[in-house]
């Protein structure tokens, strides 16, 4: 090599490492406890050590004297504080918390839905108040999958079909929507966090794909108007004994020359989790929350990158206390990933995709209320759940909107059979919290009869195929509501045949379920058992 060729390779490199370096601010500054709550550092208030701060893929922990200082781009960056146990995130007027800064000098691309505005140069000290809290290793927490308001009437539906009944509900620590805050119209995030508001606590909020700006080029930008209304959308911090991963799993656009979004996650994102979880004792429970399941209909059409699902998984292998949350799907369903699938853990991960609270995307017929009944595809009801953590452990409750706390399942079945004669007619139970471990009993009252198993079946539950036939048999469309869905093979459905062979007269079926938690249900069906009214 040439003199000349070594002084060009070496201007060269000297270029790079300086735009390079131009590319790139230190954000430093201190996590502090805010004991007046007033926002700012002030003399005499407490530095906090080993507090986890990230620019979204690398995780510092402050030093003795509670400062750090990190790396992050100088035109888009995002710095937020990994709040530990025993304390609470700052709020703004809505309940948000406020755990974050962002470093956009020149303000977000202009779209369609406002973005990021300028925000000037980076803060000298960029400093992270925390507000000491009780700690408590039980504690609830709300979960509301896909409201998807696609207008202010739905916002309303929303509010007053799933907030009404929470708002100044106690004994829940924060909330998290599931993603698909809105349907597309992004100008609906400022009246979904004025009802949210209303429920009093802390909420958190995870990107869908119907909450991004469909005007851009590059995924990098698809949720500049959720960063400039919710933060970060991807982060992480700890309450009682759990560890939350909060993360965007949205990509868009897609880099596989088709149309869309398809479900995923960034290798910043995957660097931001290791880095993360170096930090986390193995002992947590580690509850990961984002918007498309991880879990696919089939390999030919895939919704998720499996390789990133596989990396995640790798990520988690030494944790065994594992949750993962999602929503999208519009049905509520169990799925738990084993060897086969990649999990690397004798004992199952248990991911959850939650009912939403908008159900059947507010279809149906209107209530008493003016509000659709929006019974989702599956037979499950719009409504939310509820984690309950304990320790490292957990249950889950799923609340139907508008009905008692005890309405867990619904029965379908015939009125009327005929005495020992052959009828058909079957009983389904659509247990909405059901799945592969969940076990349905039956017995007829009164009779010494032992329980017997009810069979678990993969199919339309009746009633939802029954109220869509309503539909379609109308003469003219009702003044207000709209066609459901079709209904499609329900995940907790469970049937027997319905015993004849008994008295004439009024007779009663005793459900028991014991769910995968091994609580214990209650339910019955009553029905007639009548003379036939043909020969044989």
């Amino acid at each position: 090599m040439t003199f000349r060729s070594i002084a060009f390779l070496l201007c060269v490199g000297f270029l790079l490492l300086s735009q390079n370096t131009h590319a790139q601010l230190t954000a430093s500054g201190v996590v502090f406890e805010d004991e007046n709550r007033n926002g700012s550092f002030d003399q005499g208030e407490t530095l906090l050590k080993n507090i986890g701060v990230s620019n979204g893929e690398e995780v510092v922990l402050t030093n003795k004297d509670g400062r750090y200082s990190l790396t992050i781009d100088e035109h888009d960056a995002m710095v937020f504080v990994i709040k530990p146990a025993g304390f609470e995130f700052p709020l703004n007027r809505l309940n948000q918390p406020q755990f974050y800064y962002i470093h956009k000098p020149n303000g977000s691309p202009d779209l369609e839905f406002n973005g990021v505005e300028p925000t000037g140069p980076l803060p000298a000290s960029l400093n992270f108040p925390l507000h000491k809290s009780e700690s408590n290793d039980d504690f609830k927490v709300l979960l509301f999958g896909d409201p998807q308001p696609y207008n202010r009437q739905e916002v309303d539906f929303f509010d007053r079909d799933i907030v009404n009944e929470l708002e100044g509900a106690e004994g829940y620590e924060f909330g998290i929507t599931l993603g698909d805050i809105v349907g597309d119209d992004l100008d609906l995030f400022e009246p979904y966090n004025e009802s949210i508001a209303r429920i009093g606590i802390p909420w958190f909020n995870v990107y869908g794909n119907h909450d991004m700006n469909f005007d851009v080029d590059a995924d990098s930008l698809a949720d500049e108007t959720f960063e400039a209304t919710f933060g970060p959308a991807t982060y992480s911090f700890d309450h009682g004994n759990a560890h939350f991963i909060i993360l965007d799993d949205v990509v868009y656009p897609r880099t596989d020359n088709r149309s869309g979004y398809i479900g995923g996650l960034t290798s910043k994102q995957l660097r931001f989790i290791e880095n993360d979880l170096r930090h986390v004792p193995k002992d947590k429970l580690i509850v990961i929350a984002f918007h498309i399941p991880i879990f696919t209909p089939n390999t030919a059409d895939q919704t998720f990158h499996i390789e990133d699902r596989s990396r995640l998984f790798e990520l988690l292998k030494d944790y065994p206390n594992t949750l993962s949350l999602s929503a999208h799907t519009h049905l509520q369903r169990f799925h738990f990933f084993d060897a086969e699938e990649g999990w690397q853990r004798l004992q199952p991960h248990m991911h959850y995709n939650v009912g939403t609270t908008g159900g059947d995307w507010w279809s149906g017929e209107f209530d008493e209320r003016g509000i659709p009944t929006t019974l989702m595809r599956d037979g499950t009801p719009n409504g939310y759940a509820i984690l309950n953590i304990n320790g490292n452990d957990f249950t889950i409750d799923y609340k139907v909107a508008n009905a008692d706390e005890d309405d867990r399942m619904s029965l379908w079945g015939p009125k009327v059979v005929p005495q020992n004669r052959w009828h058909g007619a079957q009983l389904y139970v659509n247990f909405y919290l059901g799945n592969a471990y969940t076990k349905i009993e039956y017995k007829l009252q009164g009779s010494d009869a032992e329980w017997r198993t009810m069979n678990r079946v993969a199919e339309q539950d009746p009633f939802v195929a029954n109220l869509r036939q309503k539909w379609d048999s109308m003469d003219a469309m009702p003044k207000q509501g709209r066609r459901p869905s079709n209904p499609v093979e329900s995940d907790h459905l469970w049937k027997m045949n319905v015993p004849n062979n008994t008295s004439i007269g009024r007779h009663t079926i005793k459900i028991r379920v014991t769910d995968m938690f091994g609580r214990v249900f209650e339910d019955q069906f009553s029905y007639d058992v009548v003379e036939p009214t043909y020969a044989r």
